[in-house]
């Protein structure tokens, strides 16, 4: 594949010069939802499937995109010198928004370059094609440019910080991290409230991992995730009013219901309860999974979808009918939503004897219910942003 994204880019922008390649994976999170930036636990994963790069440093200052994932939108440029987010700049606000990025801390691009992307994460899936994509340019970044004391949970950081600051969207940093960090066959066990982590290996022996992409198309920076974080954010306030806390985060389950009156609203009470008790939940997670105990786990999955659904609601019809079918089927060990929800995927532990008729299933009963398909993809669990 590779060799072929390098002959297409040739036919784009010409022969000749330094062309490198470069990856960066997608990811799933096992269990750990809307924890991070209420100062929690998550376990993601990074996966095989993700955004390919392939890149010429140029000698001016000038940047051409072009996406074989929106092949109509043809090469878009721009210029360093005018490093702004600008709408019709449609997807390549993330890769200049990195760029950015690297400038405001310190390190400066002083030459532009061609970049060809593609990806093989469904776009809007919640899979993290737009992390991935601003990792791989991070990656790309420091390599063309001899940024060798930045390290990956460096480019993770950039990557949010570009996010946040260039394209406006107030997400934590576990999408950038497990691209960043992803260690083949491992989750990444990371305390978002310090960036402390470990990896897990996942031992699933006879079942594997399963996504179901619902195909409901969302926008992160205009779905109801900025007011999510709002809520828990004032809930922390009306608790801090009391407790000597940072984050949602460091309450355990029965600190919580002792101090839950404190906060004014029963819809905020019920986001605050989702992050206290999701946050719990994935300790044991990792504490199950140490054990060797994958029922468990995914019972804890189980749990975790029903917190997002009834406490969080982030989830809506097609989600949960992807996921309440799911649970019906045989040889389905755990099944939830992953990502920010509101659309996107789920993720599901299947014995591996029964994943075609799961997807069979499930595939039918969505198709009845929602009026068009899901797409499902059994995925292995891979490495991190690199050099190719």
């Amino acid at each position: 594949m590779v060799n072929q994204l390098m002959q297409d880019f040739i036919e784009k922008f010409g022969d000749g010069g330094d062309i490198r390649k470069y990856f960066a994976p997608g990811r799933v999170n096992l269990i750990g939802e809307h924890t991070d930036y209420n100062g929690g636990h998550v376990f993601p994963c990074a996966l095989t499937i993700g955004t390919y790069a392939i890149v010429r440093k140029r000698e001016d200052r000038k940047m051409r995109f072009y996406s074989q994932n929106f092949e109509k939108l043809g090469i878009v440029e721009g210029s360093l010198d005018n490093l702004v987010y600008d709408k019709a700049a449609d997807w390549t606000n993330y890769p200049a928004g990195v760029v950015w990025a690297f400038g405001e801390k310190g390190y400066t691009v002083d030459k532009g370059f061609d970049m060809l992307l593609f990806g093989n994460i469904p776009n809007g899936s919640g899979l993290s094609s737009s992390a991935s994509v601003e990792v791989v340019t991070g990656v790309a970044v420091r390599d063309l440019f001899g940024f060798d004391d930045v390290t990956m949970q460096d480019i993770a950081l950039l990557g949010q910080y570009s996010e946040n600051n260039y394209n406006g969207v107030n997400c934590g940093i576990m999408d950038q991290f497990a691209i960043a960090m992803g260690k083949k066959d491992n989750a990444i066990f990371l305390d978002c409230s310090d960036l402390s982590y470990t990896y897990a290996p996942i031992k699933l022996d006879d079942a594997k991992i399963v996504i179901a992409c619902s195909n409901k198309k969302r926008g992160l920076g205009d779905s109801k995730y900025n007011e999510r974080r709002a809520e828990c954010e004032q809930a922390l306030a009306e608790l801090q009013t009391k407790l000597d806390i940072k984050s949602l985060g460091e309450l355990t389950e029965e600190e919580f219901e002792a101090n839950k009156d404190l906060i004014q609203s029963e819809v905020r009470q019920r986001r605050a309860k989702h992050a206290v008790c999701e946050n719990q939940r994935t300790l044991k997670a990792v504490e199950v999974l140490q054990a060797g105990n994958i029922e468990e786990f995914g019972k804890l999955m189980n749990a975790s979808h029903v917190s997002l659904r009834d406490d969080y609601e982030v989830t809506g019809i097609e989600l949960d009918t992807l996921v309440e079918n799911a649970w019906e089927q045989e040889g389905v060990i755990g099944s939830r939503m992953t990502g920010a929800g509101f659309g996107g995927c789920t993720v599901s532990i299947v014995k591996t004897d029964c994943i075609d008729a799961f997807i069979e299933n499930v595939g039918k009963a969505y198709l009845d219910k929602i009026g068009y398909a899901a797409d499902f993809y059994v995925v292995e669990i891979g490495d991190g942003g690199r050099v190719l």
